[in-house]
């Protein structure tokens, strides 16, 4: 499973999630208290071990050769689309570069039509991003099927299992939970985050594993995809 750590503004943070057992770590370029440069995240990418973690970079409403551009200055494998880009927007950045997720607020109309993005994954966020607030996660019912969910929105390490054993997404995704003020991250709550999110996991594939007769294969893995 996808665990993300985001809002990442320094390589010690970003050190410390990986040291933690996170496999994502997301930088955010749109304006925000955890915003960052495309350079400083191009020297803190260097020190990361890429074949493990994969790279994210936020951008909202940002004009889609922007995006592709600072995707690739900065290193990244990865970009995250938070406002109102269309599906042609979106088709655009992701033929360009390795993998896009599209970001929805939770109850928004355009969800039932994720599939029309050509995102690789669909994430779900409260009506606020950044704001520390959880959305009811029965909203995850309006994504069509097939596509890969990442859950966001007011998580932490007290309700990240809740979340994974209700809704079972593919990925979680985390910023205020685990931060001691914004930008700057609380060791103990990346720890305690990323070990609710690992129990909760192994719990899931336990139970499916006993309903299938041991047919499971557990969650999508994508470091295991070589499309990656």
């Amino acid at each position: 499973m996808l665990i993300k750590i985001c809002g990442t503004t320094s390589e010690d943070d970003a050190l410390l999630a990986v040291a933690m057992g996170a496999n994502a770590i997301g930088f955010i370029f749109a304006p925000s208290p955890r915003q960052i440069s495309p350079q400083r995240v191009a020297d803190i990418v260097k020190r990361l071990p890429r074949e493990e973690i994969l790279t994210v970079g936020v951008f909202r409403d940002d004009a889609p050769r922007r995006v592709v551009e600072v995707v690739y200055s900065a290193g990244l494998q990865a970009a995250q689309l938070h406002g109102r880009e269309t599906p042609d927007d979106t088709a655009w950045v992701r033929q360009r570069i390795p993998m896009v997720i599209k970001a929805f607020p939770a109850g928004d109309p355009r969800v039932v039509r994720a599939g029309e993005y050509g995102a690789d994954a669909i994430l779900l966020d409260a009506a606020n991003p950044g704001s520390g607030k959880v959305f009811d996660w029965a909203l995850a019912g309006d994504l069509p099927e097939g596509q890969k969910l990442v859950i966001a929105g007011g998580l932490d390490a007290g309700n990240v299992g809740a979340a994974i054993s209700k809704v079972k997404p593919w990925g979680v995704d985390v910023t205020s939970g685990v931060e001691a003020s914004p930008g700057v991250k609380d060791p103990m709550k990346v720890k305690a985050f990323v070990a609710a999110a690992k129990r909760a996991e192994a719990d899931v594939a336990d139970a499916t594993a006993t309903l299938s007769q041991g047919s499971f294969e557990g969650p999508y893995d994508w470091a295991e995809d070589e499309h990656y």
